[in-house]
């Protein structure tokens, strides 16, 4: 991004009433373009919002980090550099670069790291954090050649490295990635010698627009997709298996290893959690005789559901979808035949549909890079790791549950179902966060909120925000719902509520009511509800228990009515709510 553009996205802004991205962006140096350009990236990914970006005071990183106010900001930006940690590895400084402060030099840096640490860690506590260390190169202050790392010289950088280390182990704290800054903004231009030392800003131009871009990314933190859907042959593995055998199909060195290296990374998106599932015309005999191989990197564990047929590709995507109940948009759908993509992408325009680039290793390897984008995710949860086998027991539930998404009252009751109940901890709660913001089909009105905005109802003194796990005896499904809302006299006023599609069809909604009113001991339940194109399950469930048309704000339940209309409910529950 120019400058200029910069200027013109931030002289045009949203409207007064949209809501606002607060950023405390704390730096040692004059922030000068980078601020610009952060605030203008930022517009470009939320058009939506308002951008307002703080700066602290000059040549005072600690002292800004310890200034920052959680209730004015959405989140702090702290970019590190050299001169930070002690001032003689900046120019603007004429402290002395003799060999003989080589080791003060360092033992400086070191303590600064450590100082930082913990200033960090407390600021990371209090408002979500992202953290760029060091871009610019060191001064050439060291005794060896250009050529030669000296000891001093690795000495430093393994100060940064262990610092970041350390750092990148706070869940509130996301680090930018060097190896994608590296990429985006050359080493040898990023450097602005003039700048630094007549205005205190030491970014060329280009790299201030490269670090505000990366920033921006973080700042935003898109929630990831869901599942990707792929197809076997020439895309999985090189050749047709029902034309070639089992055996003659390849992701060996020899052939086709770049299938290979797809198979393996498939594998890791599942083991993090994604669905995967497959999309194949094919024969179902012969691709299970494929996956019988032992050197097949992608296990059939690894993949639900298998869709293999001859019937039109976006026919078998409907049906997976339909078995993972998301949708289109959170699925990404990977095929070598630009034929088919084109007809999937046709049936479904909102999901992302890729092409194979077979026989193209550069083609393959963006690909790996673009998967990696949409589905990488800042932390795994306990869910990631049950997912796709909480997805499988389910099926033990369909054939239980009529045409009208109803189970019988003997098989709920033969499931030997647990609900737990548990207050999110005032530190947050990155499982209950992501649920909030990612659940659309039982969904109370569709709220989404910030990172800091959630960090402020967590710990809110008069908020109850609970959240819900189940289990029964085909497998734990984790946490599957949160409930937010706060209590008025005999009054409890839900303002948000969510629940997993996983866990439709076994009463927990009506469970999770019954709860409230026992334990809370209120009259009346009042929900925040609002209709969304995406919450008919939600509709749904309000219709049935208000015995009416369908429901409109706002939802008023009372302990009678609930009583009148609960049907029987055969969970063990645990847990309690502490107000």
């Amino acid at each position: 991004m120019k400058l200029i553009e910069a200027l013109e996205l931030i002289r045009h802004p949203a409207a007064d009433t949209a809501p606002e991205v607060r950023i405390s962006l704390i730096c040692g140096f004059t922030p000068l373009h980078l601020a610009t350009f952060l605030a203008a990236a930022v517009r470009v990914l939320q058009p939506e919002r308002r951008v307002a970006v703080r700066t602290g005071l000059f040549g005072d990183l600690g002292g800004n980090i310890a200034r920052v106010d959680p209730s004015s900001v959405g989140c702090a930006v702290v970019v590190i550099e050299w001169g930070d940690l002690d001032p003689r590895l900046a120019i603007r400084t004429l402290g002395g670069w003799k060999p003989a402060a080589m080791a003060d030099i360092v033992g400086s840096a070191t303590e600064s790291g450590a100082r930082l640490e913990k200033a960090l860690k407390e600021l990371a506590r209090r408002v979500p954090t992202i953290l760029c260390m060091p871009t610019l190169p060191l001064p050439p202050l060291f005794p060896t050649g250009p050529d030669q790392a000296g000891l001093f010289e690795m000495k430093l950088h393994r100060t940064v490295a262990s610092l970041a280390e350390s750092l990148s182990e706070c869940p509130d704290l996301r680090i930018a990635n060097p190896q994608l800054l590296n990429e985006k903004s050359p080493h040898d231009e990023r450097y602005d010698v003039k700048s630094d030392v007549v205005t205190g800003f030491p970014y060329s131009l280009p790299h201030a627009s490269a670090m505000g871009e990366l920033i921006a990314g973080l700042v935003h933190n898109r929630q990831p997709k869901k599942g990707l859907i792929t197809d076997l042959d020439d895309t999985l593995w090189a050749g047709i298996v029902g034309e070639d055998g089992v055996d003659g199909i390849s992701w060996s060195l020899d052939r086709g290893h770049m299938h290979g290296l797809y198979q393996q990374f498939v594998a890791s998106l599942a083991g993090a959690g994604v669905l995967v599932g497959v999309a194949s015309k094919n024969d179902p005999a012969v691709v299970k005789r494929a996956f019988d191989r032992s050197d097949l990197l992608l296990s059939r564990d690894d993949i639900f559901p298998f869709e293999v047929q001859w019937s039109r590709k976006s026919e078998s995507v409907e049906r997976i979808l339909k078995t993972w109940n998301v949708g289109a948009d959170s699925v990404v759908f990977v095929d070598d035949s630009p034929m088919e993509v084109a007809e999937v992408n046709a049936a479904f325009p909102r999901m992302e549909c890729i092409v194979f680039p077979k026989n193209d290793y550069p083609g393959v390897w963006n690909l790996l890079r673009r998967l990696r984008d949409v589905f990488g995710k800042p932390f795994l949860t306990e869910e990631d790791f049950i997912r796709l086998h909480s997805l499988r027991a389910a099926g033990a539930w369909q054939g239980a549950v009529d045409s009208n998404g109803r189970s019988s009252d003997g098989f709920l009751k033969a499931s030997e179902a647990c609900v737990v109940f548990e207050p999110v901890q005032p530190d947050g709660d990155a499982r209950a966060f992501e649920l909030m913001n990612k659940t659309n089909q039982f969904n109370l009105n569709g709220k989404r909120f910030s990172e800091a905005e959630w960090r402020s109802i967590v710990r809110e003194p008069a908020a109850v925000l609970l959240s819900v796990s189940y289990k029964d005896k085909y497998g734990p499904l984790g946490r599957i719902s949160v409930i937010l809302g706060r209590i008025i006299g005999r009054k409890f006023q839900v303002n948000a509520w969510v629940m997993s599609c996983r866990a439709f069809s076994r009463r927990i909604e009506h469970q999770c009511v019954k709860y409230l009113f026992e334990t809370l001991e209120v009259d009346e339940i009042e929900f925040d509800y609002e209709s969304t194109p995406r919450n008919g399950p939600l509709q749904e469930f309000f219709t049935e228990l208000l015995e009416g048309p369908p429901p409109v704000p706002p939802i008023i339940l009372s302990r009678q009515q609930f009583a009148a209309r609960v049907p029987a409910l055969f969970h063990r529950v645990e847990g309690t709510i502490h107000v």
